[in-house]
This record gives structure tokens, C-alpha cells and sequence, in this order.
């Protein structure tokens, strides 16, 4: 199966987030994650974004690339 590569600012409106370029340059400069701290267990995450994410990564599904890029984004 061939996965669809998602843009960056699509991850962000699927999460219910300010997709423009400067509301994605905004939450990542107010939202740092220390290594310790996995990306679906950050505290900023409503309960819903954080299973969106978590479901993502655990089933390797087409968002799992770009949910890695904004895993990376925030350290």
C-alpha cells in the first residue's frame, strides 16, 4: 500500500490547530517537549489530538510521517 503524503499544515487543521504558516511558526515556538516526554503525552493535547497522534504512529498510518516531522519540530 502506498501511503499520501500529508503537508505539514494538514496535520495541523486535522488537529484543530491554526494552519496558517504563522500559526504553525507560533505553537511551535510556545510548545517545547523535553526528550523525556513522548509526543502524544504532551500536556497541550486535548484527549482527542492525542489519540489522533498516538493512532498515527501506533498503525503506521499516512500521517505517521509528518506526525514524526512535528514530533522533531517540538524538541
Amino acid at each position: 500500500m502506498e501511503h499520501m503524503i500529508h503537508p505539514f499544515s494538514e496535520l495541523f487543521e486535522q488537529l484543530g490547530l491554526d494552519a496558517s504558516h504563522q500559526g504553525i511558526e507560533h505553537f511551535l515556538q510556545q510548545h517545547k517537549l523535553p526528550d523525556e516526554i513522548e509526543l502524544v503525552n504532551a500536556p497541550f493535547w486535548s484527549p482527542a489530538q492525542a489519540a489522533f497522534l498516538k493512532e498515527g504512529l501506533q498503525q503506521d498510518s499516512d500521517w505517521a510521517e509528518v506526525i514524526d516531522q512535528l514530533n522533531v519540530s517540538l524538541r
